[in-house]
């Protein structure tokens, strides 16, 4: 049993060594104090690399359009679900629910997601990460930010982002069989392929910059996240009968820890900065540890 889960955690972890070379990039920049131009990279990612990696992938993916419909639909009731869960949870344990259920229910289907599916699942199962990162950053940066904001009157963030956009212009596209032109495809390849080593440099950096106070609370926090995910994205995917292959990457992302952007509302609309980032950090580093055994439970085709 023990060489077993040897070989599991060997294999897997030479499987993601890419991503953790990555990180710990943005772990040395941050503890050398070095000058990062963090709202430069965000804005970069997310009005740029994301929605063209987005577009690029559903445009070229080879999933049916049914099957994109089925991941989304999966993604939306998966985040319900997993809301609903997050807000007894958090009730249960006496936290406050508004300004907290964003962090426990939206999982890090960027930052991790996208290159964690892809090592894991390959080129099919990162146009399935892709599909679902699209749902549910539309919801975080929605519904997510409204729940934050509601009580001052402020509306948040705006309902129609460059990722949604983009997602929308490539589903319309392929439902009309409107073939984009080449240098198109070029582009949005290049540019998209910035989005995932950028992604794991400045989750690196912010994993040793933000602020680590409230450590218990958000050590809590970060085990609900993990908690409803495992629980509310098992449902999901049984309840809708999904393929194995879909099923896998699918509960994969609904598994993911904190989503850093979460601190980031958080810090900005919110009184839990401190918790938050607390959560951001005891999640990722549960879930890169179990991260072998996530991913045997989600059925990915592991080779030893």
């Amino acid at each position: 049993m023990i060489a077993g889960l040897s070989g599991v955690y060997g294999a897997v972890g030479m499987m993601l060594l890419p991503v953790f070379v990555c990180i710990a990039v943005g772990i040395a920049w941050g503890y050398r104090k070095l000058t990062f131009p963090g709202a430069f990279i965000s804005q970069l990612v997310t009005l740029v690399a994301v929605p063209s990696l987005v577009f690029h992938t559903l445009v070229t993916t080879r999933l049916a359009t049914s099957t994109v419909v089925s991941v989304a639909v999966a993604a939306a009731l998966g985040i319900l679900l997993m809301g609903l869960l997050s807000a007894a949870l958090l009730r249960l344990a006496g936290f406050p629910v508004r300004t907290l259920i964003p962090t426990a229910t939206f999982p890090n289907a960027g930052n991790l997601g996208l290159p964690l599916s892809q090592l894991a699942f390959g080129d099919a199962g990162l146009s399935v990460a892709v599909t679902f990162f699209a749902v549910t950053s539309f919801l975080q940066h929605t519904v997510g930010v409204y729940l934050l904001t509601a009580h001052k009157g402020n509306r948040g963030g705006g309902w129609i982002s460059p990722v949604v956009l983009a997602a929308l212009t490539a589903v319309a596209m392929r439902l009309a069989s409107i073939p984009a032109p080449g240098w198109i495809i070029e582009s949005t390849r290049m540019l998209g392929s910035l989005t995932i080593p950028l992604m794991l440099i400045s989750l690196g950096y912010t994993l040793v910059t933000i602020s680590h106070g409230s450590i218990r609370q958000g050590f809590v926090l970060g085990m609900i996240r993990l908690a409803v995910g495992l629980v509310g994205g098992t449902i999901v995917v049984k309840a809708l009968g999904l393929p194995p292959e879909i099923a896998g990457v699918t509960l994969f992302q609904m598994m993911m820890p904190v989503a850093v952007i979460n601190y980031l509302y958080a810090q900005r609309y919110t009184d839990h900065a401190d918790a938050t980032a607390g959560a951001v950090v005891a999640s990722t580093a549960c879930f890169l540890l179990l991260c072998p055994l996530v991913l045997w439970y989600v059925g990915a085709p592991l080779k030893f």
